[in-house]
């Protein structure tokens, strides 16, 4: 088998990697967690639902901001999990919540700027705070396996 005949091969929920002998479970990983779950959310309402309501002077300030962030915040949490060490996830997850709450800062100017609606506005705050209890509670899960193991 090459490369790229084993890379696709697919057994039911099951990849084969690299080698061939190795099995990939995808319900076991970064996207079967809660927290990156809400977390994708969020990143999908800032692109569908706030950005294009930015105006164009805003393309290279906010926007980019905003981009940033919400890219941040699923992507730490996905590098977290993928790191061998406790610690090392634990401080990714951290990061990915400080994005949260960069973005809802960001929100906040959108709706004192009057870029969005007071709708909007309430829909990314309760998809931001539902990100932040499921992290923090992934957070907090991983913090208690690190003590027991």
């Amino acid at each position: 088998m090459d490369i790229t005949t084993e890379s696709s091969a697919r057994d039911g929920d099951k990849q084969w990697v690299e080698d061939g002998a190795s099995e990939y479970n995808s319900r076991k990983d970064f996207t079967s967690l809660e927290a990156w779950k809400n977390a994708r959310l969020v990143r999908l309402f800032f692109y569908r639902e706030v950005i294009p309501q930015l105006p164009a002077e805003e393309k290279y300030n906010l926007n980019t901001q905003i981009r940033k962030a919400a890219v941040s915040v699923t992507a730490n949490i996905a590098e977290g999990y993928g790191r061998y060490h406790y610690q090392e996830g634990i401080q990714f997850y951290r990061v990915a919540r400080g994005s949260l709450y960069e973005l809802k800062d960001h929100l906040i100017s959108c709706n004192d700027m009057q870029y969005i609606m007071n709708e909007d506005f309430s829909k990314g705050i309760s998809l931001i705070e539902d990100a932040k209890v499921t992290l923090n509670g992934f957070i907090n899960y991983v913090k208690n396996r690190k003590i027991s193991d």
